[in-house]
This record gives structure tokens, C-alpha cells and sequence, in this order.
């Protein structure tokens, strides 16, 4: 789809950027040297593209962090060198993968990591990584600053490791048995904030998006659209913020009560054996 859309808009391509993952597909995870660089000519074939701007390894907690580095990184230069791809990045929850990976690589061979859920209203741990990822020249994309969900007036979708009311528990691998608790006072916490924001007729989610956009030394903020209604919203949040600022006094009110729980949500460690 967005390939016919690209190319029924008629844009010149160095007017736009397109990423890319690999690594995770329907069958499962594969971070081979084969499957990866398979992976990037399906997509440049459904994307009726030359070349994407950047292909990310998606979810690499998932594999061998070893194999990461010595054959799918590895693998990606060569797709890099070929033309098929201008920038390499690596994904996952934990931030311990991103210093796993960068100092065991050449520098500049990585030139972008994307975090999910570390820079929000109820988590922002990725910030203490900031001065390392500076240091090692890589961009930064933080995705979820709506914490998949948690900081909407709607609440989270079914899929979310936090269960709510009487959803059936389950608990997927990328949290533990004893990050359930955590994740129940997170939701309870979120629930109290954004009720909060709508009897004072605030929108959590803008200002959540907002929170996010304030620092500067994140690139880019990564947030999820499912319609024409939410790209309006968050273009007017961006415009907001960079025009008249953000809402400090009920920002404020929020993260005091979201104190209890800031942090203490996702795993930031390595989650492999």
C-alpha cells in the first residue's frame, strides 16, 4: 500500500524518508545473513523502490545479540555498499542491547537505534543512554511516547502486557512473571492520570507527545496513526509546543502522579540467557 501511494504521489524520493525493518516476519525470527538480505528485496519490491533510507534489525533482544554483531550487522554493510540501503539501525526494548551491540562494532557501522517506551511521562531511562549514544555519533528514534496505549484516554489495546479489568493474563516474553505487579500499578497510575486530564479538559496523549518532543537530543519521536483525525492531533500538538510551548502546571500534576510508578515499568537490562 504505501508503495502505490508513493508512487501515485509523484514526490521526488530524495523529498522523503523511508525505513525499513528486518529480522522479525510472520514465520518467526530470523537474523541471518540470508534471511536479512532476502528481506530487504521483498521490500523494495512491494515499496517499488531502488533503495530505503534506513533498515533497521528489529527486535534483536529476540536473537543472539552475538550473532547481531557478527553476521547480520555484517551482512547490512553489504547492502549498504550495494546501494540498497543508505542507514543501518538496530530495535528492542531493553537498553542494555544498544551498548551490547555498539562497543563491539566499529564506530560509525551502526547509525541509528530505535527505543520504545524509555521516553514518556511514566519512563524516561532513556535518558541516562543519551550521553553514551551521542558519544558514539548514532541518531535516536524513541518510539511510544503514548506507552503503546497506557497514556490515552482509551487505554491501552487487547494486545498490551497489561491486562485490564477481566482480560485473560498473559504474559509475553518480553515481560516476566514479576514485571506483572509493576505493569498493573503502571495502568492503574496511567488510568488516574489520564482520567485527571479529561475532568480538567486536557488531552494526556498531546500532552504526552509534547513531553517527548521537548528533548532535544532524541532525533526523532516515533508515534503511531491509525487515522487522518491523529496525524491532525499530533501536528497540532508539534505546532503547539514549538509555537506557544507545553502545559508545565498539569504536565506537573501528572508526573506527580505518575511518580510512584516512573521507571519502573520496562526492563532496560539484557533479557537473554
Amino acid at each position: 500500500m504505501l508503495g502505490k501511494a508513493l508512487k501515485a504521489l509523484g514526490v521526488p524520493r530524495n523529498e522523503y524518508i523511508v525505513s525499513t525493518k528486518c529480522g522479525r516476519y510472520k514465520e518467526g525470527f530470523d537474523f541471518s545473513a540470508e534471511r536479512v538480505t532476502r528481506s530487504i528485496d521483498e521490500s523494495l519490491e512491494r515499496l517499488q523502490l531502488d533503495y530505503v533510507d534506513i533498515l533497521q534489525c528489529h527486535d534483536i533482544e529476540f536473537g543472539s545479540l552475538d550473532q547481531i554483531v557478527t553476521e547480520t550487522i555484517p551482512a547490512l554493510l553489504k547492502l549498504k555498499e550495494a546501494g540498497k540501503v543508505k542507514f543501518i539501525g538496530i530495535t528492542g526494548l531493553p537498553l542494555g542491547i544498544f551498548s551490547y551491540v555498539l562497543d563491539r562494532v566499529p564506530p560509525g557501522t551502526v547509525d541509528v537505534i530505535l527505543s520504545y517506551c524509555h521516553y514518556g511521562i511514566n519512563d524516561s531511562t532513556l535518558e541516562d543512554l543519551l550521553p553514551y549514544l551521542k558519544s558514539k555519533g548514532v541518531g535516536i528514534i524513541s518510539a511510544s511516547p503514548l506507552a503503546m496505549g497506557l497514556l490515552t484516554e482509551s487505554g491501552p489495546p487487547e494486545w498490551h502486557p497489561a491486562p485490564l479489568n477481566s482480560r485473560t493474563v498473559v504474559v509475553s516474553i518480553v515481560v516476566s512473571y514479576f514485571k506483572l505487579k509493576e505493569l498493573l500499578l503502571d495502568l492503574a497510575a496511567c488510568q488516574a492520570a489520564a482520567a485527571y486530564c479529561k475532568e480538567k479538559g486536557k488531552n494526556i496523549s498531546k500532552l504526552a507527545v509534547q513531553y517527548s518532543l521537548s528533548n532535544k537530543d532524541i532525533s526523532t519521536i516515533l508515534v503511531g496513526m491509525n487515522s487522518v483525525k491523529q496525524v491532525d492531533e499530533n501536528v497540532a500538538a508539534a505546532i503547539e509546543l514549538a509555537t506557544v510551548g507545553k502545559d508545565e502546571k498539569t504536565l506537573s500534576e501528572i508526573e506527580g502522579i505518575l511518580k510512584p510508578v516512573k521507571n519502573q515499568t520496562w526492563p532496560s537490562g539484557i533479557q537473554q540467557s
